[in-house]
């Protein structure tokens, strides 16, 4: 058997990407950890990490070897506990982008807490890209399924957007829902995009799927940095916006915003659940990865 304080100080450094952070949570220094993966590394007669430049990154065998003693030290974990009759809660660190932290994912995590209360969260809010190893990521939702290539990407919805109001500001404006071109530049509001959002609607891409040659002037209209911070000026009566389907369910469903003009237009790229392929095999991680997927609504429709 491998000596399992050696196969302590491999699993966090190989979780953390480094030996500083680990010496931390094991209470322990650098040094100490760095004797710990040698002597695994002797054992096993195998190299598990590869240095460049103070960095750690995990070889082939680091990959098994990571993937096997994170599995083993979780079961001994809640045999631990149980020994103890104490309850054993694992954590799991969930990047997600802002709009759709604020607008869905806080709307759904109810369901998830049902389903496992035995895990905690750390929910970060953050725009792409992030440092998964860095940063420790288990989980991130992404917009786009080409910014992580060397990971495990799993496509989870691909959002339409069309014209929203509320009924309120229909009724104050002169606009005829059968002509779009009555939809003045004074009554859109419009969102900068961030720079990660590499493909992203515009009035202007809207105006020409309904046959128009018609680009909107931005200074006459509000403008503002968050998809979702939009849905709330719309709300406060102060125009269309372009809303994003899933970000406006509640919304619609209860009619606080109107759909006055059918027409849609893909929001541009898929949102995707973006994971380490070594972390997918815990369970923790795998759960919640499968959970997400079954919650977004089935691509092209809404629940």
């Amino acid at each position: 058997m491998p000596p399992l304080n050696a196969i302590r100080a491999f699993e966090a450094a190989a979780r953390y990407g480094g030996y500083v952070a680990a010496a931390q949570e094991l209470g322990v220094t650098p040094a100490a950890i760095s004797q710990q993966v040698k002597n695994l590394e002797k054992y096993f007669g195998k190299l598990l990490f590869s240095r460049q430049n103070n960095s750690l990154t995990l070889t082939d065998n680091g990959v098994k070897v990571y993937a096997d003693s994170t599995e083993a030290l979780e079961r001994l974990e809640k045999m631990t506990a149980r020994i103890y009759e104490k309850e054993v809660r694992s954590r799991l660190v969930i990047s997600v982008l802002p709009s759709l932290a604020n607008r869905w994912l806080n709307r759904v995590l109810r369901e998830y807490f049902a389903l496992d209360p035995a895990t905690y969260l750390d929910i970060r809010v953050e725009n792409d890209p992030v440092d998964f190893e860095r940063n420790n990521i288990d989980v991130r939702i992404s917009y786009g399924k080409n910014l992580y290539s060397e990971l495990r990407t799993q496509v989870l919805y691909e959002d339409k957007v069309q014209p929203m109001c509320t009924p309120q500001f229909l009724e104050r404006h002169s606009i005829d829902v059968t002509n779009p071109l009555t939809l003045a530049d004074e009554h859109l509001i419009h969102v900068n995009w961030p720079p990660s959002f590499t493909s992203h609607p515009t009035w202007a891409d809207w105006f020409a799927s309904v046959g128009s040659e018609h680009i909107p002037i931005h200074g006459r209209g509000h403008r503002v940095d968050m998809s979702a911070l939009a849905v709330d000026l719309a709300l406060a009566n102060a125009g269309f916006i372009l809303g994003q389907q899933l970000l406006t369910v509640e919304e619609t469903s209860s009619g606080q915003l109107i759909t006055p003009f059918d027409q849609t237009i893909p929001l541009g790229h898929a949102y995707c659940a973006v994971c380490s392929h070594v972390k997918y095999k815990k369970s923790s991680v795998r759960n919640f990865v499968d959970w997400i997927a079954q919650r977004f609504p089935t691509i092209g429709g809404l629940p």
